[in-house]
């Protein structure tokens, strides 16, 4: 993976193989260009209009990385060229248009036997029972598909082994085990559902819940400025500190959380989805440090400096203002630019001036430079509730329409 950019003064380099880290969302919807730049912008959306998966499109990723699969050309897979879906019957089922997908193929075919799971071998999934619908994006490492497990609509992500990089190869294998271990520990209404996984000798898969609501992200792109119901965005964002407060109260940061990780479902309610970047608190001294998304990234993530489960918080605030004003931040800001002002100058998200205070408030204190100030997930919840309570009571138009405008940004 080529290293995101670095900016001298206020990045520390760092040559360990931390570095690396073959979980972030560097994929693209599939028919697009080859390469994602450091500023690209874009939401994953199905051909037929469906919603998102448990990995999603980074739209302002730390680097940039082609975003063709190599499988193709994987010496283990040339005897398997002429693969035909009758080959896969009863063995799980790939669609007549997945015929020629070398990493479904590699999933699917029988002739490569299935490897356990370690720990958590009661998660292997039947293959049996899965049917691989289309790849709608794709990147460096691997493809997401939407299918069906047992009956039930899934995300799958399909991630391939480096054939001729041993220490990628490793690094991509601790990276996988590390995102099975995360999603079988997590159970909550607000936590992306795990279903399974399964290591074939090209290829690893994992299967979670399908979000037929697409991304927030997505949801709020296409609102386009349009009047934001501030009932639903409380809400909503009542959904993300609980599930949060669940992570950090099993010692967990997320590292990446923004509006393209979480997921609408059905019902409204919000999943947080894409744990691959997760860590256990503990572990914080060797991070890498340019896990996750500029635009919501805590400036001691962005500075290398030794951070905590605060960053989350920072990047909840964040959320929390997309929420309510329906725009993505720094909007006027490349990536790039939007954390050098973060870090060296202060630079926040405008709050609008008609903001609810007690939300004005939250944001304030979540996006603070100074770690200690940012309250804990469970202090959040309790503001947000009480949010809640006043603008059921209180608030008669619970409505609210961002119309600022540039700059986007206060110092």
């Amino acid at each position: 993976m080529l290293e995101g950019p670095k900016f001298t003064g206020i990045i520390g380099l760092n040559n360990n193989h931390d570095n690396y880290d073959f979980s972030q969302n560097f994929y693209r919807k599939l028919n697009e260009g080859s390469n994602m730049s450091i500023d690209s912008y874009g939401s994953l959306q199905m051909s037929n209009g469906g919603g998102s998966v448990a990995m999603s499109m980074d739209n302002s990723s730390v680097g940039s990385t082609d975003s063709h699969t190599h499988i193709l050309g994987h010496q283990g897979l040339k005897h398997v060229n002429n693969y035909s879906v009758a080959a896969s019957v009863n063995h799980g089922r790939v669609s007549q248009g997945l015929s020629d997908d070398a990493l479904a193929q590699a999933l699917m075919n029988p002739r490569y036997p299935t490897e356990g799971l370690g720990n958590y071998d009661e998660w292997t999934i039947d293959l049996r029972k899965l049917n691989m619908g289309p790849a709608f994006a794709q990147g460096a490492f691997g493809k997401l598909y939407k299918g069906t497990y047992n009956g039930e609509d899934v995300a799958i992500k399909l991630l391939e082994r480096p054939e001729n990089d041993v220490e990628r190869a490793h690094l991509m294998e601790q990276q996988f085990q590390q995102e099975v271990m995360m999603l079988a520990r997590l159970k909550h209404p607000n936590i992306v559902r795990f279903i399974g996984a399964c290591r074939k000798p090209m290829v690893w898969c994992i299967v979670t819940e399908y979000a037929k609501g697409g991304s927030v992200r997505q949801f709020l792109t296409k609102r386009q400025n349009r009047s934001v119901p501030l009932k639903l965005a409380v809400k909503q964002a009542l959904d993300v500190a609980r599930g949060m407060e669940y992570v950090h109260g099993l010692n967990l940061i997320h590292r990446d959380l923004k509006s393209d990780n979480l997921l609408i479902a059905a019902d409204k309610s919000i999943k947080i989805a894409d744990f691959g970047v997760a860590r256990i608190e503990v572990q914080t001294e060797g991070m890498t440090p340019e896990t996750g998304t500029y635009r919501w990234m805590a400036p001691e993530m962005i500075q290398h400096r030794p951070y905590t489960q605060k960053v989350d918080v920072y990047s909840f605030g964040i959320v929390l203002w997309e929420l309510i004003t329906g725009m993505l931040p720094f909007q006027n800001m490349t990536a790039v630019q939007a954390a050098f002002a973060v870090v060296n100058k202060g630079v926040r998200p405008t709050i609008p001036n008609d903001c609810l205070p007690a939300l004005s408030q939250i944001m304030t204190l979540c996006w603070d430079a100074n770690p200690d100030v940012r309250p804990s997930f469970n202090e959040v919840v309790r503001m947000l509730e009480a949010a809640e309570t006043e603008i059921m009571t209180t608030v008669r138009k619970a409505r609210f329409r961002c119309c600022m405008s540039q700059p986007m940004t206060t110092e």
